[in-house]
């Protein structure tokens, strides 16, 4: 299967999580499998700007998508500083992979980066114990 595929049927689910809800993964999940796309408008910076969201994701200097659409499951996935899959950007599409293993009925995570962590995380303090 090409890296950037979302696995077809792959079980998702959106449920509670220590930070709200979260997606968890409905069956177990093999270490470079490619989970699901962050879907939406692709919006420039400035029509970005001028929107309040906290699911917004640069792809580029210049573009951001807008996943805040409740279709877009992979806005469930919450910021993990342990995480068990990763986001990759490809020609101005973002696919979040397992980096490990992932068991059925585990939360689905990635590092959102630096800058986010700080500006969303940090000031209410990260729920992995370790900031």
């Amino acid at each position: 299967m090409p890296k950037f595929v979302p696995q077809e049927g792959l079980k998702l689910k959106v449920k509670r999580a220590s930070a709200g809800l979260g997606l968890f993964a409905g069956e177990d999940i093999k270490k470079g499998t490619c989970i699901i796309e962050y879907t939406g408008p692709l919006l420039s910076n400035k029509e970005a700007d001028d929107i309040n969201s906290r699911y917004l994701f640069a792809v580029n200097r210049g573009k951001t998508i807008d996943g805040s659409a409740r279709d877009n499951k992979a806005r469930y996935i919450n910021h993990g500083c342990r995480p068990n899959a990763e986001s990759d950007i490809f020609k101005n599409r973002v696919f979040i992979t397992a980096i490990r293993n992932i068991k059925a009925g585990d939360e689905i995570t990635y590092n959102y980066g630096k800058e986010y962590f700080n500006e969303y995380i940090k000031p209410y303090g990260c729920r992995c114990g370790r900031h």
